[in-house]
């Protein structure tokens, strides 16, 4: 089991300061990495207005290479106070992973990844879907606090809980996208 760095999970009720934290943080990080960082979203719960989450800022960095990426972007991000942790490429492959706070509770994840890779698109589609449509953003907090409340400080059952609500959102995400450019 994995555990949750900071004790239990707790899921907090959305704060409006978030995307200003956010947008700090975006800032910092475009000026320790330059034109190399394509793009920085912000995605995860936190991008959501209204949605309860755990108080982490999750920011999406896309690079053109994640090879030359793993040359240029650990040690400027670690200069800003954030911690690489290689050993979740076993559960994210294709990123680099990022994290900045004490030992937990932390406050900030960056997720490196190459801007063409799948996962960057289903991140903000799915972010994009909550943000458009309140009630599956509803559903998906009931569902984070119920799991919360369940996995204690099993952050593996907390994720692996989530994981059907978000790809069934994904697809529907993917085929509101289509419909929209469609019309």
């Amino acid at each position: 089991m994995e555990k949750y760095g900071a004790g239990s999970i707790v899921v907090s009720d959305y704060d409006p300061n978030w995307p200003t934290l956010f947008e700090q943080e975006r800032s910092r990080i475009k000026n320790a990495l330059g034109s190399f960082a394509l793009a920085i979203e912000h995605i995860g719960s936190t991008a959501v207005p209204g949605l309860p989450s755990k108080p982490i800022i999750d920011l999406l960095v896309g690079v053109p290479s994640l090879e030359e990426a793993g040359q240029r972007c650990i040690e400027p991000i670690e200069t800003l106070g954030y911690n690489y942790v290689p050993e979740y490429a076993l559960w994210i492959p294709g990123e680099l992973f990022f994290r900045k706070g004490p030992p937990g509770p932390w406050t900030h994840h960056v997720h490196v990844m190459q801007s063409s890779h799948p996962r960057w698109d289903a991140r903000l589609v799915f972010r994009d879907y909550l943000r458009a449509h309140p009630e599956a953003a509803r559903a998906y907090g009931n569902i984070k606090r119920t799991l919360a409340a369940s996995s204690k400080d099993d952050i593996e059952a907390y994720r692996t809980g989530k994981d059907m609500f978000v790809e069934k959102t994904t697809a529907k995400a993917r085929a509101w996208r289509a419909n929209a450019q469609d019309q």
